[in-house]
């Protein structure tokens, strides 16, 4: 049967996946190798990809073959792939080409500056093009809100959490914050008399690089679509057929980068194993950050610090690292499972993480809706870190408010996706274990197979299908439901 109309749609986001792939490498490389000097020129190039990008997505002949296509007789993938494709039309159609380039621009900057002033605890320096970066992300999300309807801090919301909006998450974060901060407090007085042993350094990084790739083997990577680099801050991109991840090492400490590598693990499997006959259409697309964020955290946090798992990792570490008594398996999960505050939101324990992510969204919500500046966010972040984990940011802006790459990027919007993220995450292995009782048997045997086909078949094979509501029905029986969260910290660490 003859599509014409949805067959120019296909060809157009074809020719529009294949530069996005060029300018998803390009990126990755702008922050594992390209040399400082590099980055005026980088910024450019990728302002002029975002901008070739944004019109062909808003050509006025799309507007007509939209239109058509919904009178052509589609398949139910079809028809998933057109709702898709009008939604990304519409977001698209919202913003004005200059505005799409001088975000670029700005970003690009802002983060490449950041790299050098997070480390000099410069504030004062990263300031001006933080504010450049606020004021256009406000014109987004203010012109975005026209377009949808939305709130402006829901617009930009939607563009990583479709159907999702701040009084969602304000319901399960509320929630979360009535009782994660005593959570905390009994798990630490839990743990105060259980002596744990810690690894001596200081750890070579090509062992630990060694290291990560053995753990990236052990969680079935795809090394012929893949790799694994270095970079300031961890990541997982470049496309599903070239994964591109990266870690960052610290010679006195071997399980900050390990761990890392794991929860990139994670988004690069699920990259790795989107619907292939669907690439370079919307709906063979991840689903969503929060989507995203429950793969990466089933891996570093479901898997990564059960139990069991320490028994698969201890002799990986005793390999590359030597022989000693810290990476035993029982003092090793004393490890990865230790509750204690930190400043750090991507060296967090699985029960303080939290705090970390309602302090940010806090913050990111206030400054998008203008209700505070980025002047303010020093003082803010000191007082809610006080408040949440007792701890004192006040001057320390490289373990403060400079630690993310996330606002220089542009990324408002981003960071509820992580505590989503662990809370499908924790839904995802109480189906498991209903569908399969011995799952943490077979996991403490190194059987990770009934997981990794579990995913494949419920989250990574269905792309873009289903919208997220519909697949976290469709995997697990139910809606999003946080009790489950909670049910899986009480009992892993209560």
């Amino acid at each position: 049967m003859s599509h014409p109309a949805y067959d120019q749609l296909v060809q157009r986001h074809l020719r529009m996946h294949r530069l996005a792939h060029l300018q998803s490498i390009a990126s990755w490389d702008q922050s594992a190798f390209m040399p400082p000097k590099g980055n005026d020129a980088r910024a450019a190039a990728l302002a002029e990809v975002g901008g070739m990008l944004h019109e062909m997505g808003t050509a006025p002949e799309l507007k007509g073959w939209l239109e058509a296509a919904r009178h052509e007789a589609l398949s139910e993938d079809d028809q998933a792939s057109l709702r898709e494709m009008q939604r990304a039309w519409d977001a698209r159609n919202a913003l004005p080409p200059a505005l799409v380039e001088a975000i670029s621009l700005a970003t690009s900057h802002c983060e490449h500056a950041w790299r050098s002033q997070r480390p000099a605890n410069d504030w004062a320096g990263h300031l001006p093009s933080l504010r450049e970066v606020l004021r256009l992300q406000r014109d987004m999300a203010e012109r975005l809100s026209q377009a949808h309807g939305l709130s402006r801090y829901d617009s930009l919301l939607d563009r990583y959490e479709p159907g999702m909006r701040s009084a969602d998450i304000d319901r399960v974060f509320g929630d979360l914050r009535h009782w994660l901060p005593g959570l905390i407090q009994r798990v630490m007085a839990k743990q105060a008399n259980e002596p744990v042993l810690r690894p001596e350094g200081p750890f070579d990084k090509t062992a630990q690089r060694n290291l990560g790739l053995a753990a990236m083997r052990l969680m079935g990577f795809d090394f012929e679509a893949g790799r694994l680099d270095e970079s300031a801050h961890p990541f997982c991109g470049g496309v599903p057929e070239d994964v591109r991840m990266t870690t960052r090492y610290r010679e006195d400490d071997c399980l900050t980068a390990l761990m890392g590598v794991i929860h990139e693990a994670g988004h690069g499997r699920y990259e790795q194993n989107l619907p292939r006959q669907r690439l370079g259409l919307p709906v063979g697309e991840a689903r969503s950050m929060g989507i995203h964020e429950s793969q990466s955290l089933s891996f570093e946090m479901q898997l990564g610090s059960h139990p069991g798992f320490a028994r698969q990792l201890s002799p990986l570490l005793q390999q590359h690292l030597g022989l000693q008594p810290a990476f035993e398996p029982d003092n090793l999960n004393k490890l990865l499972t230790r509750v204690k505050p930190g400043y750090i939101r991507v060296d967090a324990d699985e029960v303080t993480y939290p705090a970390h992510v309602i302090l940010r969204y806090e913050i990111e919500r206030a400054l998008i809706e203008g209700e505070v500046e980025a002047d303010d966010i020093p003082a803010l972040w000191h007082a809610k870190m006080t408040e949440l984990l007792g701890l004192s940011t006040d001057g320390n802006f490289t373990n403060g408010c400079m630690q993310d790459v996330h606002w220089p990027a542009g990324l408002f919007g981003y960071v509820p996706c992580y505590t989503l993220g662990a809370m499908y995450a924790a839904q995802w292995f109480a189906t498991l274990r209903r569908d399969l009782p011995d799952l943490d048997d077979r996991i403490a045997r190194g059987d990770l197979t009934p997981v990794f086909e579990w995913l494949n078949a419920k989250i990574w094979s269905q792309g873009s299908r289903w919208s997220t509501p519909e697949l976290v029905q469709r995997a697990s029986g139910e809606p999003l439901n946080p009790a489950h969260f909670r049910a899986h910290l009480e009992a892993r660490y209560l």
